[in-house]
């Protein structure tokens, strides 16, 4: 059976216009944006839906980079078992399919402001959650505090209990999602 065919990492807009999508710039010094879209220019170059209203989040290249592999093994196992051709973090625009991108948010919303030594204990956190956990705690943080610069509530207790939680390495195991809050 062949593999379906979809764009960046498990986006297919002939299915739903809802995806986000990371920009990566070439330049060191300038941010990795991420967007949440409703909408797919049938162009070469997207353009609709890129402004602030749906920037979710900014996060500077070496945070990135301590992530990407992790959000990129990770997403490309569900692919795999979905049957879907896998993606890959490159230098432009990556369309993500929306569950996926909601999970990636989420992370990247716990890192955005933590010290970057902090930054694997955020990812044994959020890879620690079930994919539904993630998507729950996404639409909790983002009905309130989704903006890109929007950073209270919600976004700073998913920061604290991502980044804060402690993990015991020989211990590790699935984390129930009620756990991270008492």
């Amino acid at each position: 059976m062949s593999k379906i065919q979809a764009l960046g990492f498990g986006y297919i807009p002939e299915e739903t216009k809802h995806h986000f999508f990371v920009v990566i710039p070439r330049s060191q010094n300038q941010k990795i944006t991420v967007y949440e879209r409703f909408d797919w220019d049938d162009s070469e170059v997207q353009q609709s839906d890129i402004d602030y209203k749906s920037l979710k989040v900014r996060i500077d290249k070496h945070k990135w980079d301590l992530v990407k592999d992790q959000l990129q093994q990770e997403f490309n196992n569900t692919l795999k078992e979905n049957n879907i051709l896998v993606g890959r973090f490159k230098i432009g625009e990556i369309p993500v399919d929306r569950l996926l991108g909601k999970e990636m948010v989420l992370l990247l919303w716990a890192i955005e402001d933590s010290d970057p030594k902090l930054i694997p204990v955020a990812l044994k956190n959020w890879l620690g959650l079930s994919r539904e956990e993630r998507w729950w705690l996404f639409t909790m943080t983002n009905a309130v505090t989704g903006q890109a610069d929007d950073k209270r509530g919600w976004r700073k207790a998913i920061r604290y209990a991502l980044t804060e939680n402690p993990i015991d390495d020989e211990k590790h195991k699935q984390l129930n999602i009620f756990d991270l809050f008492k």
